[in-house]
């Protein structure tokens, strides 16, 4: 893991706070330092690193660097340092400089991965304007002795931990996310003969990230489909309880939950129940409900005809079409179980968009 610590060089304090972390944690990863807007930019091009660690949100030049960071993919927590209690913005001159520097303070704060407060008030404070729901404490070791520098640099590195479990999609290989695909239609079809040899030749276990995929496909409640593909396909997989791993989530996520539970259980007439399910996933793509319309569509009571008439009844066809182009990638649908013929367009763009973005921060 590769961490880049950024802080203002006038403040004694808070670079005595970034020195404890850096020394208690060269250990555990690869930490580096920069006490200033263009020292930071240099070592972002050289380190690369997973996760911005930035030291106080009042000097934009360090923000604005740190947001371009974020706009490269890197990933941001922020230690307040007090920068934010309620006495420090009277400092400022005028209410309009209050004003302003609150603006680009909110921005910047909330689309951090995690923020960090250096005790109980202070995040009290934080919460109490309900700019992240992100939100860490843990005393800083230089100034109480309520915690120790070894104390203070474990509960960081967990918090960069659960950083990196969080979104974990976004951080797949794409030889990881070939092999998802495979495993999901494994998992789908039950029968290890239904993938086709290529495809089975194709996986190589020990180069997939199973931990990131094993975390998305928690996060996704498809744990089971995965578990049941790998079993079905002989892989060797670590065991991982992902049930106990911690991660963020966006301010509207929710677990996904089995469609059945949102439109009813079958009642006997597949076409109807088909087009419930595409009007749920309509309403909302999510994978676990793909996967299931999935396996749907590989069942023998299927009539295409009838399906493909009630669609365009209800204005759903070119909806269908387009979802059937992202089921032909996620879950690896065979045309030949298509109700209707798969298109690559805008809406197609939208539903991948909306995939992707599911769990993103």
């Amino acid at each position: 893991m590769k961490i880049l610590h950024v802080y203002p060089n006038h403040d004694t304090l808070i670079a005595r706070h970034v020195n404890m972390l850096a020394e208690g944690l060269r250990q555990s990863a690869d930490i580096r330092v920069a006490d200033n807007g263009n020292a930071f930019r240099q070592l972002l091009n050289e380190q690369k690193p997973d996760i911005v660690h930035c030291h106080g949100c009042r000097n934009y030049a360090i923000a604005r660097a740190v947001s371009r960071a974020r706009q490269q993919g890197v990933r941001i927590v922020i230690t307040l340092h007090g920068q934010l209690e309620p006495w420090v913005a009277k400092q400022d001159a005028t209410q309009e400089k209050i004003n302003k520097a609150l603006m680009w303070q909110k921005s910047f704060v909330a689309n951090a991965y995690a923020v960090i407060t250096l005790g109980r008030l202070e995040k009290t404070n934080f919460v109490a304007l309900s700019w992240s729901h992100r939100v860490e404490e843990i005393h800083n070791a230089v100034t109480t002795n309520t915690i120790t520098p070894a104390e203070m640099c474990t509960r960081t590195f967990q918090i960069y931990q659960k950083i990196q479990d969080s979104n974990t999609l976004e951080q797949l290989d794409e030889n990881s996310r070939q092999a998802f695909a495979v495993i999901l239609k494994a998992s789908i079809l039950g029968d290890r003969q239904w993938v086709a040899p290529e495809l089975r030749a194709a996986l190589s276990p020990h180069k997939i990230d199973w931990r990131r995929l094993f975390v998305y496909a928690e996060h996704e409640n498809i744990r089971n489909y995965i578990d049941y593909g790998t079993h079905i396909l002989g892989l060797p997989t670590p065991l991982l309880d992902t049930s106990q791993i911690t991660s963020y989530f966006p301010d509207q996520y929710e677990r996904p939950r089995p469609i059945k539970e949102l439109i009813g259980d079958y009642q006997g007439n597949e076409t109807d129940y088909l087009l419930r399910i595409f009007r749920q996933i309509h309403r909302q793509p999510l994978l676990l409900h793909l996967i299931e319309l999935t396996s749907e569509l590989y069942r023998d009571a299927i009539d295409d005809e009838q399906i493909t008439e009630a669609l365009a009844d209800r204005k759903l066809q070119d909806f269908a079409e387009s979802l059937m182009q992202v089921l032909k990638e996620q879950t690896l649908l065979d045309e030949g179980f298509m109700p209707v013929n798969a298109v690559d367009n805008r809406q197609t763009r939208q539903i991948r968009k909306l995939l992707t973005n599911h769990l993103k921060i």
